[in-house]
């Protein structure tokens, strides 16, 4: 059953995730008309960037398939704690890439830093954070899916994590 309260927090989730990609959207456009500028180092991105992106799709297709689960009135708990394990995962990840970043000579500020480096350590900062956000909803998720207080009636939380 949806309530007005239920519409209400997915409404301010629409808005959240507009205002979120706009953030995002932003840093990228700069990213790129400042690159036109020159005084940019190219440089490979490290591979760990490229792990925790396919870990991040891997746990959209699990969140999926927690929805179709619980709409069939099946248990989530499982495939919730697994997105939650990915979301560490993602984490070791970003942080892999920046040790790697910084083994080449590629500092977010400071000397030897360049701009180049500066918006890349910028934009995967801003997804960590991002994704600390959420975990925490994913622990709250994972606590009430393992109190079973969702059911292919109410699954409202697992909706917006």
């Amino acid at each position: 059953m949806i309530t007005v309260q239920n519409r209400a927090l997915k409404q301010l989730l629409w808005v959240g995730m507009g205002s979120i990609s706009m953030f995002f959207a932003g840093l990228t456009s700069a990213y790129i008309v400042r690159k036109g500028e020159g005084n940019w180092v190219e440089f490979v991105l490290p591979e760990w960037f490229w792990y925790s992106t396919i870990t991040i799709i891997l746990s959209s297709v699990i969140l999926i398939l927690a929805q179709q689960n619980i709409k069939k009135d099946k248990s989530i708990f499982s495939l919730v704690l697994g997105v939650l394990v990915l979301g560490l995962l993602f984490t070791f990840f970003q942080f892999n890439g920046w040790n790697e970043l910084t083994s080449k000579g590629i500092y977010l500020t400071g000397k030897g830093s360049n701009v180049a480096g500066s918006f890349l350590y910028i934009l995967t900062l801003a997804h960590l954070v991002h994704l600390i956000g959420g975990v925490i909803a994913l622990l709250v998720t994972a606590i009430n899916a393992k109190r079973k207080k969702y059911s292919s009636e109410n699954y409202l939380g697992l909706e917006i994590a």
